[in-house]
């Protein structure tokens, strides 16, 4: 929903008008481009010859559905980040393109200093494996924010609304971040966009879905955070190496070393510049 309201409002930004589930429109013409931003069931609401740009909101592995460009003329897949483009490329090559989505930099924009009244925002999304990560990641994070004295506020994933997030943006320092892949990473970036600096879990590797390794997909490496600089903050890696690294990163914060809305800008990931990258994707595939 954040991906299409976002694109909704960057179109809205630059003037480009555009249908909202006009089915009927779709049955009457159906040679011209369907714009698809949703979950793969909606495939069955359009003719099988109307052409389709599919995506971001779909699959997570193109193992759901293989023999999709089979049944449906889909012009091109999107996805929002380039190891997803490269493990949905194995089996769907030369029909996916990378598209992440903007960001309201209006709505996140940067706070004064004198409003930070919290040291550290702690998000966390870890659900895979979670006991063990409890104690091999999660408290060793915790005892280090103890460690130091520093006032910090929790959100988990999938338990708060969008808006204590915003709340949030202005009124903490810096924000560690707990996710094991990201295939965008929305919540981070608003974040970033508000110029908060990040400090985040990035354990590489292999892509963990268990689901997906028991029908034998294998793909490395993911990321947490898809997007990113040294402007950004600084990434680590588990226990192992929280300690220096959190070091520098706290260092980096008050002396105002980072700056990760500029990389947001930078990286063309607001809403008009992002809308303005789908118009093109849609001429380019709109004959």
């Amino acid at each position: 929903m954040r991906v299409f309201l976002n694109l909704k409002a960057g179109l809205d930004r630059l003037g480009v008008p555009y249908r909202v589930n006009n089915y009927r429109h779709v049955r009457f013409n159906p040679e011209e481009l369907v714009c698809l931003v949703g979950k793969p069931h909606l495939l069955e609401k359009f003719p099988k010859q109307a052409p389709l740009l599919f995506g971001t909101s779909i699959y997570n592995h193109p193992i759901d559905d293989e023999f999709l460009p089979k049944r449906h003329l889909v012009r091109q897949v999107l996805v929002p980040s380039q190891w997803v483009k490269q493990m949905f490329s194995k089996v769907w090559p030369d029909l996916v393109t990378v598209w992440p989505v903007g960001i309201d930099t209006a709505r996140w924009a940067p706070s004064p200093a004198a409003s930070k009244d919290v040291d550290v925002l702690v998000y966390d999304k870890i659900y895979r494996d979670r006991e063990d990560h409890e104690e091999t990641l999660i408290k060793p994070v915790v005892d280090e924010l103890r460690r130091r004295g520093l006032i910090v506020e929790y959100l988990r994933y999938g338990s708060y609304v969008e808006w204590e997030l915003l709340a949030l943006s202005r009124r903490v320092k810096a924000m560690i971040y707990l996710s094991s892949h990201e295939t965008q990473g929305i919540a981070v970036e608003q974040m970033m966009a508000s110029g908060v600096p990040i400090f985040a879990w990035d354990p590489g590797g292999d892509w963990q879905t268990l689901e997906y390794l028991l029908r034998g997909v294998r793909f490395a490496p993911v990321t947490s955070v898809p997007y990113w600089d040294e402007r950004c903050g600084v990434k680590f890696t588990g226990a192992e190496d929280l300690a220096p690294a959190f070091d520098d990163f706290w260092r980096g914060v008050q002396t105002g070393r980072f700056a990760p809305r500029e990389m947001i800008v930078d990286n063309d990931l607001t809403l008009e510049a992002a809308a303005q990258a789908y118009v093109d994707i849609v001429a380019k595939y709109d004959y």
